[in-house]
């Protein structure tokens, strides 16, 4: 079952432990896509590894002397970037989480970090395109719900019913009060205007306007 994870020399007995642990952290529907194994220059007793599933991507180190394996993992959706930097010996690969955490393996053969890079983007594309539809089920699911609270859009037919006609109101009678003739002007009045005018337009004199004027107010 492992020899399809040592096509690009992976250590087989390093990968037989992780393998082995993989399969009791395995959920449902999880399958195992690549499993790669640091290669340290000089001495490589305990490498640390990194698994890649269709749903996470696990990091395996060594502990107790190479007697057990601890393990970092991290969901796909949880994970923001991928990363990785070839050196002159070997490269290293990281990935960075939405939480702004790091976490990276390296002293990797090249052929192997470029394999977990491949996978993880094609994994990163698949939940991204997830992420969309999962999107837009949530919008449809929230229009759907907006709709069918809104009494107006299932609000039973009903047939109109027919509205009397306005009952137009009379106009009010206005009656009209005879206009009373207009009053002559008084007598004296107009006799006081002909002597202003006289007055005003120079024809008599001051003394002979105030005389006249008394005149005519004594006879009141």
């Amino acid at each position: 079952m492992i020899e399809k994870f040592l096509n690009d020399e992976q250590d087989p007995k390093t990968v037989e432990k992780v393998y082995s642990r993989l399969n009791d952290l395995l959920n449902s529907g999880e399958e195992i896509l690549y499993i790669a194994v640091q290669k340290k220059p000089l001495v490589n007793i305990l490498p640390d590894c990194i698994a890649i599933t269709n749903k996470r991507i696990l990091f395996f180190t060594p502990a107790n002397l190479g007697l057990s394996i601890k393990f970092v993992d991290f969901v796909w959706k949880d994970i923001v970037d991928v990363f990785t930097k070839e050196e002159i010996i070997g490269a290293i690969f990281s990935v960075k989480t939405t939480n702004g955490a790091e976490m990276g393996v390296d002293y990797l053969p090249k052929v192997q970090a470029r394999k977990l890079y491949q996978y993880a983007q094609e994994r990163k594309e698949e939940e991204r395109e997830a992420r969309r539809l999962r999107d837009l089920e949530e919008k449809r699911a929230e229009s759907g719900a907006m709709q069918f609270e809104s009494p107006a859009a299932f609000a039973p037919y009903q047939q109109p019913v027919a509205q009397p006609a306005p009952v137009v109101a009379a106009p009010p009678v206005v009656h009209e009060e005879p206009v009373a003739a207009a009053p002559k002007p008084d007598e004296l009045t107009e006799k006081l205007k002909k002597l202003r005018t006289l007055f005003d337009n120079g024809l008599i004199s001051q003394e002979e306007y105030n005389a006249k004027k008394l005149d005519l107010l004594s006879d009141l």
